[in-house]
C-alpha cells in the first residue's frame, strides 16, 4: 500500500533538515532547536508541488531575514536521488519544491501494480472501531434523516476500513423502553378498534384490501370521530396495518385479556416484523450490519442496574427524595440528572450508558463512533460524563451529529409524498431515485451542513447530476478501450509514463496521487463526503484531459501507450472509490 504524496513530503522535510544540519555545521547558522515548519501542497499548482516555510519560521531563531535563510537552505539542499528535480525560492522566503517526472510516472505504476488495493493505508494499524448509525424506532419506518444517517455511516465505515482500521457496523435496536411502552398501546387501542361494530363492518367491506382498510380507519381517527385517538400513542397507517394482520389471523383472541398482556402479544407479534422490514429495507439500500444489539439485552443482562452501582459505589451518584442522581457539576455540567426515578424506572439515558460501556469495555473496542442528529448534542456530555466516571476514556467515543435533510422538487420543499400523502420515508424514496444517487447526494456535504437533496436533479442524465457524471467518466472510458480494441489497437502492459508532460495529463496524475491522502483525512475527521468531492473532481480531470489530449491520435504510439494506461489507471481510481461508497460502476451509459 502506497502513499507517494506522503513519502515525498517525508522525503522532502528531511531533506530540508539535513541541509539546515549542513549550515549548522559549517557555521552558516546558529545550533538553535529549528522550529516546526510545515511542508504543504500550494493551492496553485505555479508555486511547485510542494511548499515549505521553513526559511519564515527560523527567521526570529537564526535572526536573519527569511529570503537569505531559503537561499542557505537551497544551496545545501541536495536532490539527487531524490523525487525532486527542483527548488525555486518565491516572494520573502518561501521554499517551492517540484517533483520529477519520474514520481509522476511511479503513481501510474503504483495504481497498476495495486489496481482494487490502490488507495488503502495502514494508518488506523488495525485499530477496532464500531460505527454504530441509524438504530432508527424499530416502532415504525424509517425516515429521510435514516436515510442520510444510513449511507454517511455506510460509507464511513467504509473509508475506516479502508484506513486501516478494524471498522463493524451495529444497529442498536430500542425494543425496551418508553417507546415500545406507546406502541404496546397503539397497537392495542387499534385492535380493540377493529373488533368494534364499526371496525368490523370496515374489516369485512375491505377484507381483500388491507390499504384501504387502513386508509379509511386513518382518515376515521380525527377528534370527535368513530377511531379518535390519544396524543400519546402512534398515529401512522403501519400501526392499524400490525393490528388488521393480527386480527385476520387470531380474530377476537385477545379482546378479553388483560391491557398488559394484550400489549405485550401485540408487541410479541409486530416488533419483530418491523424489525426484519428495517434489515430488509437497509439491505436494499446495500447496507449490511455486522451486529444487531437489542436494548432488552442490557436490561436482562442487568447492565442498568450495574452501572448505576457502579456510580454509586465510587460516590459519582447519590440518592435524593428516592431517586438516584449522577454528579455531572463533577464533570463540568450545569446541574445533575436523574439515572433512576423515585418509581424505580432508570431513564432513558441509563440503557446508554451500560451499551456504551459494553461496547468500550466489555467488547473492548478501541473506538466507538456514533452518527446521531443534531438534536443529540446535549446528551452526548451527558453520556461521556457518565463514561468517565465509570473509568471509561471517553475520547474513545467520537459522535457524528447530522443535520437534517430538505427535499426539494420543482425548487420547493416536499413534505408529502406523491403517492400516498404520507411522509417520505426511506422506501418511498428508493421507489423515486436510484440506490446510487441517493447513497452519493447523501454523502456530498459533511454531515453537520444543512443539506438540501433536489429530487429532480438525482434522476437527471447529465453533467450537472454529479454521481451521474462520476459513472459517465468510469463508463467513458470503457467505451474508449472497447473501441480501440475493436479497431485493432492493442491495450500494452507497460508504457514510458515520462512521456506525459501536458499540464492536463500531469493534473490528472497529482490527483490520482492524492487518493491515500484523501482516505486518511476522510478517516481522521470523520467524512465520507471527501470522497464524493474526490470522485466528482477526478471526474473533471479526466474530462478535461480526454477532451484535450487525444488518446487514439496521439503524438506517437509511445505516447498513445501511455495515455491508454492512464485512462486505465483513472478507470481504475473511480472504481475504488465509487466500491468505497457502494455506488455501481457502470461500463456503459
Amino acid at each position: 500500500m502506497s502513499n507517494l504524496i506522503k513519502s515525498a513530503s517525508l522525503q522532502l522535510r528531511e531533506l530540508i533538515i539535513d541541509a539546515l544540519g549542513k549550515l549548522v555545521a559549517e557555521g552558516s547558522a546558529p545550533a538553535e532547536l529549528i522550529p516546526d515548519f510545515t511542508v504543504e501542497i500550494p493551492a496553485d499548482k505555479s508555486h511547485g508541488d510542494f511548499a515549505a516555510n521553513t526559511a519564515m519560521v527560523c527567521a526570529r531563531t537564526f535572526k536573519m531575514p527569511p529570503r537569505k535563510i531559503a537561499e542557505l537552505i537551497c544551496s545545501k539542499i541536495d536532490l539527487n536521488g531524490s523525487v525532486f528535480e527542483r527548488a525555486e525560492i518565491a516572494g520573502p522566503g518561501f521554499m517551492n519544491f517540484f517533483l520529477s517526472k519520474k514520481w509522476f510516472a511511479d503513481v501510474i505504476e503504483n495504481v497498476m501494480s495495486e489496481n482494487e488495493k490502490y488507495g488503502r493505508t495502514d494508518y488506523g494499524k488495525g485499530r477496532r472501531v464500531l460505527v454504530e448509525f441509524v438504530s432508527a424506532n424499530p416502532t415504525g419506518p424509517m425516515h429521510i434523516g435514516n436515510a442520510r444517517g444510513g449511507a454517511i455511516g455506510d460509507c464511513l465505515a467504509s473509508v475506516l476500513d479502508w484506513a486501516g482500521y478494524h471498522a463493524e457496523r451495529e444497529f442498536y435496536v430500542n425494543d425496551a423502553g418508553n417507546q415500545i411502552e406507546k406502541f404496546g398501546k397503539s397497537l392495542s387501542l387499534r385492535y380493540m378498534q377493529l373488533c368494534s361494530v364499526k371496525g368490523q363492518q370496515l374489516i369485512y367491506e375491505y377484507r381483500y384490501d388491507t390499504e384501504k382498510l387502513c386508509t379509511e380507519i386513518y382518515a376515521l381517527s380525527g377528534e370527535g370521530q368513530d377511531f379518535e385517538m390519544p396524543e400519546d400513542v402512534y398515529l401512522g397507517t403501519d400501526i392499524i396495518e400490525h393490528a388488521a394482520n393480527y386480527y385476520k389471523e387470531n380474530i377476537f383472541a385477545l379482546e378479553n385479556l388483560s391491557e398488559e398482556e394484550r400489549r405485550k402479544a401485540l408487541v410479541d407479534y409486530a416488533l419483530p416484523i418491523n424489525i426484519a422490514g428495517l434489515e430488509r429495507d437497509l439491505k436494499k439500500y446495500r447496507i449490511v450490519y455486522d451486529n444487531w444489539f437489542k436494548e432488552s439485552t442490557v436490561h436482562e443482562k442487568n447492565q442498568t442496574k450495574e452501572v448505576v452501582d457502579k456510580l454509586l459505589e465510587s460516590g459519582n451518584a447519590y440518592e435524593q427524595d428516592g431517586a438516584i442522581w449522577f454528579k455531572a457539576t463533577d464533570y463540568g455540567m450545569d446541574k445533575d440528572f436523574v439515572l433512576r426515578r423515585t418509581n424505580g424506572l432508570y431513564t432513558y439515558i441509563v440503557p446508554d450508558i451500560a451499551y456504551h460501556y459494553d461496547k468500550l469495555v466489555t467488547r473492548n473496542f478501541d473506538k466507538a463512533v456514533n452518527v446521531l442528529g443534531a438534536d443529540h448534542h446535549g446528551y452526548v456530555p451527558r453520556l461521556k460524563a457518565a463514561l468517565t466516571a465509570l473509568g471509561v476514556d471517553a475520547s474513545k467515543l467520537d459522535v457524528v451529529l447530522m443535520q437534517m435533510v430538505r427535499l426539494v422538487r420543482n425548487g420547493e420543499t416536499v413534505k408529502l409524498s406523491k403517492r400516498s400523502g404520507k411522509a417520505i420515508t426511506l422506501v418511498t424514496l428508493l421507489d423515486e431515485i436510484p440506490i446510487d444517487a441517493a447513497r452519493f447526494y447523501f454523502n456530498l456535504r459533511e454531515a453537520n451542513s444543512q443539506f438540501e437533496f433536489d429530487l429532480d436533479l438525482a434522476v437527471e442524465k447529465s453533467s450537472q447530476n454529479p454521481v451521474f457524471y462520476v459513472q459517465y467518466a468510469h463508463a467513458r472510458i470503457c467505451s474508449l478501450l472497447a473501441n480501440l480494441e475493436s479497431e485493432g489497437i492493442e491495450i500494452p502492459e507497460n508504457a514510458d509514463f515520462t512521456l506525459l508532460n501536458n499540464p492536463r495529463e500531469i493534473e490528472l496524475i497529482r490527483h490520482i496521487a492524492s487518493l491515500p491522502n484523501e482516505i486518511e483525512l476522510a478517516a481522521k475527521q470523520y467524512d465520507p463526503a471527501k470522497l464524493t468531492k474526490y470522485a466528482v473532481d477526478l471526474a473533471a480531470l479526466f474530462h478535461r484531459f480526454y477532451d484535450g489530449c487525444s488518446v487514439k491520435n496521439a503524438e506517437s504510439s509511445q505516447v498513445m501507450n501511455a495515455r491508454i494506461l492512464l485512462c486505465i489507471a483513472v478507470r481504475q481510481v473511480l472504481k475504488n472509490v465509487l466500491a468505497i461508497l457502494k455506488i455501481e460502476q457502470p461500463e456503459k451509459m
